[in-house]
């Protein structure tokens, strides 16, 4: 695929109207910036729900109201709910909430799903009903032992050999939590010296802090994709603080574009670039 995608993560579990008065977190909010970013190029949304205090939640109820909202509203874009547990919630709670949801696409933590010493039979049948299902299963991976990690996994069919995609998380445990573009090289390293993902499974990154910019533009660089938004980065490359998740777009897609990796692509090319099987 020529065409490199751009996913919104317009709020994620932590963040609040404190850190900056845009960012979406009630249903309807979300849903608004759904219409805004994909106008400004945005192919598919990551998003969070949260409870009436504003914290983050695995809410079966509240994750069908997001996806009626912003479907409505944005047919053509690819939606990704998520099972961060954030601390909160067991690797059970989260194979409950994607067994009530069903989504299409959905991003979940290899290190809460299938912890060492963990629920292995769980995390199997997760897995592979997840896969059975036709499901767009994105691994979120938050070093290059992860990588090491699913790959090893797969090996031992507790994860389908090659089912999913990957998202290589950059900073979440560096310093002030600011990112370094050459982090992206230590999990494209993993991935090459894995023997069950194939080369050709498709990765995206998110970055933390204000090299958020640099990071998606050498994602695309070495063939993969970017997830962009108010979740990692309130900031453009300059350190500016950026007026929206829809500026932060506007300018990711701009540089996409005179990179050359712009172009039309279909609902189900992006639910197959975020692991949906094929």
């Amino acid at each position: 695929m020529t065409k490199r995608l751009i996913m919104s993560a317009p709020n994620g579990a932590r963040r609040g109207k404190a850190d900056h008065p845009q960012l979406p977190v009630t249903i309807e909010e979300v849903a608004a910036c759904a219409v805004s970013v994909e106008a400004e190029g945005a192919d598919a949304l990551h998003a969070h729900v949260r409870d009436a205090e504003g914290q983050h939640v695995l809410d079966a109820g509240l994750y069908k109201e997001l996806l009626l909202e912003v479907t409505a509203k944005c047919p053509d874009l690819a939606v990704q709910i998520t099972t961060e547990a954030v601390g909160r919630y067991s690797a059970q709670e989260q194979y409950d909430v994607v067994a009530a949801v069903e989504p299409e696409a959905v991003s979940v933590a290899m290190r809460e799903m299938a912890p060492e010493g963990g629920d292995m039979d769980l995390a199997r049948r997760f897995y592979f009903e997840a896969q059975e299902a036709g499901r767009a299963v994105q691994h979120i991976l938050y070093a290059p032992e992860d990588v090491a990690r699913l790959d090893q996994l797969m090996g031992e069919s507790i994860v389908p050999a090659g089912y999913g995609s990957q998202l290589y998380v950059l900073g979440r445990y560096a310093k002030d939590q600011e990112s370094d573009p050459r982090d992206l090289l230590g999990f494209l390293a993993a991935r090459d010296a894995a023997e069950h993902i194939a080369q050709d499974n498709p990765f995206m990154l998110c970055a933390f802090g204000r090299a958020e910019t640099a990071c998606g533009a050498l994602a695309f660089g070495h063939g993969g994709h970017a997830r962009i938004g108010f979740e990692n980065s309130l900031w453009h490359g300059s350190g500016k603080l950026a007026k929206d998740n829809a500026e932060r777009i506007q300018v990711v897609s701009h540089i996409r574009g005179e990179m050359g990796y712009e172009g039309a692509v279909s609902k189900d090319d992006v639910l197959k670039v975020l692991g949906k099987p094929q």
